[in-house]
């Protein structure tokens, strides 16, 4: 049994290695990033990011490229989410204050993975009451999918609550990913960060665009 046990981490571990790679190993060549990133890291995150299209909280039709006009920190989350959404978008919030102090400006985006409730309406009144500039987005659950993807993100709707229907949780990860025009993703920030360190660390970025 122990053995079964121990065989069953290290494929784990194994896996979370790998996936630690594919997040933090790029093509090849010069990163103009690297002094900013968290770790070893050679080369860029080329295969996390992408295009997509949303709907903004105001119910109009934005993509990628509308969205990244500047430095944004997106998170995948959604407002039904009864503690680890609070607490991340508070998190980022704070951060986005800690660098306009400095008088770095950068956006906080949310993307609703749960289109089924969230509606822009929904949307607007969860982004209001966490930071006056945060951008909140929905779509089609189509479109929704195709962003996950895009930035290699994780969710899976839970049964509904038996009686119910409208009460569910959804399953989801928990990274936000930082953004830059031109260059796209560029790093990504886990739970744990505190405000103060993911200030730190943008502003790291930004000053090498």
């Amino acid at each position: 049994m122990t053995r079964t046990i121990a065989i069953a981490a290290a494929g784990s571990l194994a896996a979370a290695l790998i996936l630690v790679y594919v997040m933090t190993m790029g093509s090849g060549g010069d990163d103009r990033f690297a002094q900013c990133r968290a770790g070893q890291v050679a080369g860029g995150m080329s295969q996390i990011g992408g295009p997509f299209t949303l709907i903004s909280e105001t119910g109009e039709t934005v993509t990628d490229k509308d969205v990244i006009d500047q430095p944004a920190l997106i998170y995948f989350g959604y407002t039904f989410c009864p503690d680890v959404c609070p607490l991340d978008t508070s998190r980022n919030a704070v951060a986005v204050e800690i660098l306009e102090e400095r008088g770095t400006m950068v956006k906080p985006v949310f993307i609703s993975i749960d289109p089924e409730r969230d509606t822009p309406e929904v949307v607007a009144d969860f982004t209001e009451n966490l930071h006056p500039r945060m951008l909140g987005l929905t779509g089609s659950a189509e479109q929704v999918k195709a962003a996950s993807k895009a930035y290699r993100t994780y969710y899976q709707k839970q049964e509904p609550t038996a009686g119910n229907e409208d009460y569910y949780l959804v399953d989801h990860s928990t990274s936000t990913y930082l953004t830059l025009p031109e260059y796209g993703f560029v790093e990504f920030f886990r739970r744990d960060t505190s405000p103060e360190e993911m200030a730190d660390r943008v502003q790291c970025f930004v000053d090498a665009m």
